[in-house]
Formats: structure tokens, sequence, C-alpha cells
């Protein structure tokens, strides 16, 4: 969690759910799922940047940070939606 706090990556988590249950196709898995997405999301996101050379989270500001949030959780999303088939619903 360097550069950022625990609050911080929560709110980057929320944001980044926010964005990708509005960015990917279908109607999301409910707000609250979409949280949840997002906060895995930004793990994920996160781990990939770091294996990829990019600097580690929370070391290229807060708008980096959420774009990688974001891409993390378009990929968990895209991997949750081809495990379940779509059947992840709202809780």
């Amino acid at each position: 969690m360097d550069g950022h706090g625990l609050i911080a990556w929560i709110l980057i988590g929320v944001v980044a759910g926010f964005i990708t249950g509005k960015l990917m196709k279908g109607s999301g898995f409910g707000f609250f799922m979409d949280m949840v997405v997002g906060l895995v999301g930004a793990v994920v996101g996160g781990f990939l940047a770091t294996r990829l050379g990019l600097a580690g989270p929370g070391q290229q500001g807060l708008l980096m940070s959420i774009v990688i949030a974001v891409v993390g959780a378009v990929l968990l999303t895209l991997l949750l939606r081809l495990v379940s088939g779509g059947r992840i619903r709202e809780i």
C-alpha cells in the first residue's frame, strides 16, 4: 500500500467498481458486487502493474492508480462472467 493509505485504496476500489460497472456491456453485478469487484480489481491491477514493470501501486498518483484499478476490475469482471456464465446477481 505504498503511496496511498487504506481509506484511499478503498475509495479507489469503489470508484473503479463504479466505472467498471458503467464500462462493461450488460447489466453488471449490481451496486454492491460492482464495488467488491472494484476493490479486488484494485489489488489485481496493482499486482499486474507491478509485474509488468510499471511503478508499484500508489506510486504513480491518484489518477493512474484509478486507471490501474479499473483495468484490474475489468479483467476480474471478464473472468467472473466467464466462470459464472453471467449467473452472479446483485446481493
